[in-house]
């Protein structure tokens, strides 16, 4: 005997911890899990390319001002505000939120670091800070060139919680 349709998308859903056995979205409920430390650390890249690069190397800036500063505060905002940004985020009042974004050759690269004790993980914070503080380094360098692309941006490691310590240079 075949399942029906219904019990094969359950079956498909049951590990996305944010959506019902009826496949629609919901806030995980996190109520009754304890208060642990909870830490994240992301990473991404912008690739300004020789001009801009040379540019941002020379001055530290643009017409909008100092490039990597302004990058570095956005994504410590961002981070801030990310249960507004994202939907099914739970508010977290964050304990410490470091971004540093450094040119290396051709490319801005930037990495945030956040922790608090909570219920729930860190890790959309530290990826929230990190995609805004690429965002605002292209918004600050369109001008001279619009061909600037950003990524990867991804989690390099979690720590706290049920599921422990994951880094993503795990053998």
């Amino acid at each position: 005997m075949q399942p029906n349709r219904r019990t094969k998308r359950k079956s498909r859903l049951k590990n996305f911890s944010h959506v019902d056995a009826d496949g629609r979205a919901r806030m995980v409920d996190v109520g009754s899990k304890p208060i642990t430390a909870r830490w994240a650390r992301a990473e991404g890249v912008v690739r300004v390319g020789r001009s801009i690069a040379g540019a941002l190397r020379k001055t530290g800036g643009v017409a909008k001002g100092n490039v990597l500063e302004t990058a570095r505060l956005a994504g410590i905002q961002a981070a801030k505000q990310t249960s507004a940004l994202i939907p099914l985020c739970h508010p977290l009042g964050l304990d410490v939120i470091e971004l540093d974004a450094r040119l290396v050759a051709d490319e801005v690269r930037i990495e945030a670091y956040v922790a608090c004790e909570a219920k729930t993980g860190v890790e959309m914070e530290a990826l929230t800070a990190v995609a805004v503080a690429a965002l605002t380094v292209y918004d600050m360098c369109k001008a001279a060139d619009k061909a600037i692309e950003i990524g990867p941006i991804r989690l390099i490691e979690k720590g706290g919680g049920k599921s422990g310590l994951w880094s993503r240079k795990q053998p």
